[in-house]
This record gives structure tokens, sequence and C-alpha cells, in this order.
């Protein structure tokens, strides 16, 4: 039975084993929630440096992530403001490499959201803007509202909003997105910024 209580569910997170077998590290689940966040991230999953250091979005696409959302480690950092629950809480590993080329980080753990999301958000009632960076969100929270791919889904996120904000994984690939559509920078981020400076 999943605890009610929030520092009992996320004691019973912590020491979750569920996946154990599949995750090549072993099991370090990484999220952050404290009741009264106006702000949700709800990525994909740890990496190895987020692995080791227990500290969520502690790496480059966190650098990228804070970036777009104009606010500074303090500010994201600080739970009373931003929860941040990913769709995997443990590093889920690589995919199997094609032609010699290393094919990024596994999806996370399918079995994760299902089985913590729901009793996570129930603590998370002050929560107005939620975050959705990357596919893997943007499949579990929109569902019919998602677009075919992750760019037009992201291109209209004026439809999607105004709780949900949908956004590329802040990875060294979104840079493609970005390139490619100039809406990006020059539409998508001012609105973001606004909506999480109204929220801070």
């Amino acid at each position: 039975m999943i605890p009610t209580d929030l520092s009992a569910l996320l004691s019973e997170i912590r020491a979750c084993r569920h996946c154990e077998a599949h995750l090549p590290l072993g099991p370090r689940p990484v999220l952050v929630v404290e009741p009264g966040a106006r702000i949700l991230i709800i990525g994909q999953a740890p990496g190895t440096k987020v692995h080791e250091s227990g500290i969520p979005w502690n790496d480059r696409s966190g650098d990228t992530l804070r970036g777009w959302m104009a606010v500074d480690r303090e500010t994201f950092y600080d739970p009373a403001r931003i929860a941040i629950v990913p769709m995997g809480f443990c590093y889920p590993g690589v995919l199997p490499s094609k032609n010699g080329r290393s094919g990024g980080d596994a999806p996370p753990r399918p079995e994760c959201a299902p089985m913590w999301h729901p009793a996570v958000l129930e603590h998370l009632e002050s929560v107005d803007l939620v975050i959705l960076a990357g596919q893997y969100a943007q499949a579990h929270y929109l569902g019919k509202n998602r677009h075919r791919t992750l760019t037009e889904t992201v291109k209209h996120w004026r439809d999607i909003g105004p709780r949900y904000f949908p956004l590329p994984h802040p990875s060294w690939r979104s840079g493609n997105i970005i390139r490619r559509n100039p809406w990006f920078e020059a539409e998508l981020l001012p609105a973001l910024r606004a909506r999480v400076a109204s929220l801070m």
C-alpha cells in the first residue's frame, strides 16, 4: 500500500527496488517534492552525473533548462518553489550502440510514473505550471493533445497551456530544433520566462 503521508511516501520511493534488475548502476531514485511548489518540472530520467550526485538536473541539460527558464541555481533548487519529478526516478542505462556510436540514454523505466506519480502529485496541489521536458513526459501527460512530433507539440505550446508547457529535452540534441525553428527563442522562451517569473 502506498503511503499518503509525504515523508513516508518519499522514504518508500527512495527505497524502491522495483526495477533494480534493469538498472546498470543500481537504483538511486532522484526527485524533489515539497508542498507549496508552484512549478513542477517533469523530465525523462537522471543521467549518470545526476545518479552520482543525487541532485536533479545537475548537468549540462540542467544548465540549458535553467537558461530557458531564466532562473539561477538557488531558485531552481528551492523546493518551496520548484518540484522536480522525472518520468523515471533512476538512471536507466544506455541504448545499444549502432554502427559503433552510442545510442544515448535509454528511455525512463515504464513502471515508474504509473507506480508513483499519482501519489506524488497529490502533494503538489499548489502547482500552476507543469513543464513537460521531452517526449516521454508529453506522451504521458498530454495524451491526445500531443502532436505527431515533439517539435509540433512544442510549437503548439499556446494551445496546450496554461497548466502544461511542453519543451524539448534540453540536451545537445535540442540544438537542431532550436536552430531550425526561430520561434523557439523569439516567441516560446519569452512566454516561458514570463510564466515562470509570475510564479516566483
